[in-house]
């Protein structure tokens, strides 16, 4: 199957959430930690960044998730699954790839899926993403 040029490539798979996307969001969830971030866009005053290595670490309270929209986004679905056990409650920001197996496996059977209308812009971009996005909400289940 033939992949999509350029036109839809980046240089990087990280981007800055946009506040029309992540404010209501935190007035409705109050994070208290933003578990992909760096010291540039960090959304909360506890973040964690690629160095700090957040799949291998414990989350806790309440945290936001943006990952990187790049190979891997089973592992951090995979991550959020496993903290919600713990207690934690993460909101994810992620493209919409409703055709995955880890989509089926992890994230219908533990997440409340809401998807994004319009095409948020992220940075400095002049257009909106290409593609779908959803929010995933894995609620802390009580240990």
């Amino acid at each position: 199957m033939a992949r999509l040029t350029k036109q839809f490539e980046s240089d990087s798979t990280e981007w800055e959430t946009p506040a029309s996307v992540f404010s209501p969001l935190h007035q409705e969830f109050t994070f208290t930690l933003d578990v992909a971030a760096d010291h540039n866009n960090a959304k909360c005053k506890s973040f964690l960044t690629a160095k700090d290595d957040a799949l291998s670490l414990p989350w806790n309270g309440v945290c936001w998730l943006n990952p990187p929209y790049g190979r891997g986004l089973d592992k951090w679905m995979q991550k959020c699954a496993s903290e919600q056990i713990r207690g934690v409650t993460i909101v994810a920001l992620i493209p919409c790839r409703t055709n995955t197996n880890w989509f089926h496996d992890i994230c219908i059977p533990n997440a409340e899926v809401r998807f994004v209308r319009g095409r948020p812009k992220f940075g400095d971009a002049d257009q909106g993403l290409p593609w779908p996005l959803l929010i995933l909400v894995f609620r802390g289940q009580k240990p």
